[in-house]
């Protein structure tokens, strides 16, 4: 996955709360290969028969602002592949919940935790506005005014080096290295044989 410090785009908002994984992508599109991209499957019984929703109004939006508690639900990362499949690179919410926000951040999607965000739904309405997500200076620019991003350090990390969890430990490996070899000279008997 490749890295990114600054995206611009077109925010949209979607004003629910409590959207959990199965609107995100509903489990019945989960046995389709993730070869073939799960955008298209991206709220399908929310937009079914609904002309206006937001995304179907806004198709090159890529940041959406939401509700709180976004992502809550099943711990399906399929939700995330959903997002980004779909062209989505950030969430902005109050809130999201604890697993969806570490799957997405592992898949180069940003869950932008922001406290005004009721007032940024109010201002897009049924609209769209310029957005601008700056990862170095933790803010959020939508229709010009900035607001900020709680945004936690390895967060931040994973999301500008594209790493995740592995990747995250792997940047660790010369002090793992060092551990190892001073374990081992310090207590040789705690050592599995042959390692």
């Amino acid at each position: 996955m490749a890295g990114w410090v600054e995206h611009e785009g077109r925010a949209v908002a979607l004003p629910r709360s409590d959207i959990d994984t199965d609107q995100i992508i509903p489990a019945r599109f989960m046995s389709a290969s993730r070869s073939e991209g799960y955008g298209g499957f991206l709220f399908a019984d929310l937009r079914e028969g609904d002309a206006a929703f937001p995304l179907d109004r806004h198709p090159g939006a890529s940041v959406l602002v939401t509700g709180p508690n976004f992502g809550c639900g099943s711990s399906r990362e399929a939700a995330v592949y959903a997002l980004v499949d779909a062209g989505i690179r950030v969430v902005v919410a109050e809130s999201f919940a604890d697993i969806f926000a570490g799957n997405a951040v592992n898949n180069g999607l940003l869950p932008a935790r922001v406290a005004e965000t009721g007032a940024i739904l109010d201002a897009l309405g049924t609209g769209t506005a310029p957005a601008r997500v700056d990862l170095e200076r933790g803010t959020l620019t939508v229709g010009g005014r900035d607001h900020p991003v709680e945004l936690p350090d390895i967060w931040r990390r994973k999301l500008i080096n594209g790493w995740d969890d592995i990747d995250l430990t792997r940047a660790h490996a010369d002090d793992i290295a060092a551990f190892r070899e001073t374990r081992a000279a310090r207590a040789p008997w705690a050592m599995p044989r042959g390692a």
